[in-house]
């Protein structure tokens, strides 16, 4: 492992580690990192890729602003429904069969969007693909948490969120494209391909994952018995002194003040980010973008600006071992860009603003999961991370809905954009209110 090597995998290391240690976590971080990302990408696409298929299939089945976010959003209705009891079964299972089974599930199911001939049908193709993803992104957050101390934590979660705006790089050309050179090759429209096409992924790598994943640390052939101790001693150190601030058992997690407050800072940085995410091919067309391909180009530029921000922002705060400004910061700096972006009426000013909406409201949720894991463990964290995100999640139906809702009664975007704006500014309040001591580790 060579120190280039090391320092991507870690960013900046403590100095107490020993090189056995750099080089154990290298290896974790080589070997599942690039995996899971790419399960994020696949996943990602075929979660907001309805937001291109609007450009064509609004017209097709009748589908209006409001019934279009009313029906981006009810995918989070059947996410938060089979959330928490998903991440429970994964973690009494393992994780290789459980996200094996949840990918090849949501595969099926998007790839049966194709099916979609009226709004009725459109809302429960979106329901049963929620239904189908539920456990998927808590998941893996718990997953990275059987190999990988909080120290790393933060870092870790932004390289694997890197998969949103690496999924939006890639995949809103892709999609813009499909829409544009396939409509109506072999009497299909463009947004069924699309469909169609953005499924296969799923499908494969769904197919691959018990085969590549392991369990545990134990199971991990590629790491020397000496490593294996050493992380293993790691990990299970810093559960062993966990503070007991949160709940401990299932039912613990619904009593639990903390974990409440936690739900109310994700509920408003999800509802910035769906609410971004699912019109942002809308935003740039009314900015003045014509045609699809050309829409799916410049709606890339505010997530390689976001790619940036987020990378920058995990090393940092890992680094100096803050959570709180570390998302509090993004999050002010977002509002400020939904502002701009729903005030100006020049296409550059506009496209920049978004990628300052999209760079901080995106980066809000890596910086915000090593809070939670820092004070949960064990059957706690199971259900914390599950139950934090499944409610906080509701925000995916709420945003894209009061959006289309928003635009529907007032013509405009304005009204859409202020309410994100205000749901990071409350998001960032509540993140300054929690105990430093409790969350910076």
């Amino acid at each position: 492992m060579s120190a280039h090597a090391g320092l991507i995998a870690g960013g900046r290391v403590s100095s107490a580690e020993t090189d056995v240690e750099k080089i154990a976590f290298g290896k974790i971080f080589w070997r599942i990192m690039p995996f899971l990302m790419l399960c994020y990408v696949v996943a990602y696409l075929d979660r907001v890729n309805v937001g291109f298929a609007k450009l064509q299939m609004a017209g097709d089945i009748g589908l209006s602003n409001a019934a279009f976010g009313f029906g981006a959003g009810v995918f989070f209705v059947g996410y938060f429904i089979f959330e928490l009891p998903s991440n429970l079964i994964m973690h009494k299972v393992g994780a290789r069969i459980w996200i094996a089974r949840i990918m090849i599930s949501w595969g099926l199911v998007s790839g049966c969007m194709v099916f979609v001939n009226s709004v009725p049908v459109f809302y429960l193709m979106r329901f049963l693909l929620g239904a189908a993803e539920a456990g998927f992104y808590p998941g893996m957050i718990l997953y990275m948490t059987y190999w990988f101390p909080s120290y790393r934590r933060a870092r870790v979660v932004c390289v694997f969120m890197a998969a949103i705006p690496i999924s939006a790089i890639f995949g809103n050309p892709m999609s813009g494209y499909v829409l544009q050179h396939f409509n109506g090759f072999h009497g299909l429209a463009g947004w069924k391909w699309m469909f169609i096409i953005e499924a296969i992924p799923a499908l494969l790598v769904g197919i691959a994952t018990p085969f590549y994943l392991k369990d545990n640390i134990k199971d991990a052939g590629w790491l020397t018995p000496e490593e294996k101790a050493i992380v293993d001693a790691k990990i299970a150190a810093e559960t062993h002194t966990k503070k007991d601030a949160g709940p401990r058992e299932t039912l613990g997690v619904l009593r639990s003040p903390r974990v409440w407050q936690m739900c109310l800072i994700y509920f408003c940085f999800v509802l910035g980010q769906y609410g971004l995410n699912f019109w942002m091919p809308t935003l740039i067309k009314t900015a003045g973008i014509t045609g699809d391909f050309h829409i799916g180009l410049v709606s890339a530029i505010p997530y390689i600006v976001t790619l940036v921000v987020m990378l920058s922002l995990g090393l940092n705060g890992d680094r100096m071992r803050e959570r709180r400004w570390h998302l509090a910061i993004p999050a002010l700096l977002s509002a400020v860009g939904f502002v701009v972006a729903a005030t100006s009426g020049n296409l550059v000013l506009s496209v920049a603003a978004l990628s300052i909406a999209a760079a901080g409201t995106i980066s809000c949720s890596p910086m915000f999961w090593p809070m939670p894991t820092a004070f949960l463990a064990e059957v706690g964290a199971a259900a914390g991370i599950a139950w934090i995100n499944s409610v906080g999640n509701l925000a995916g139906f709420c945003g894209p809905y009061a959006v289309g809702f928003l635009k529907q009664l007032t013509g405009t975007n304005v009204a859409g954009l202020y309410l994100l704006a205000a749901a990071l500014v409350l998001g960032a309040a509540v993140t300054l209110s929690i105990p430093s001591k409790l969350v910076d580790r």
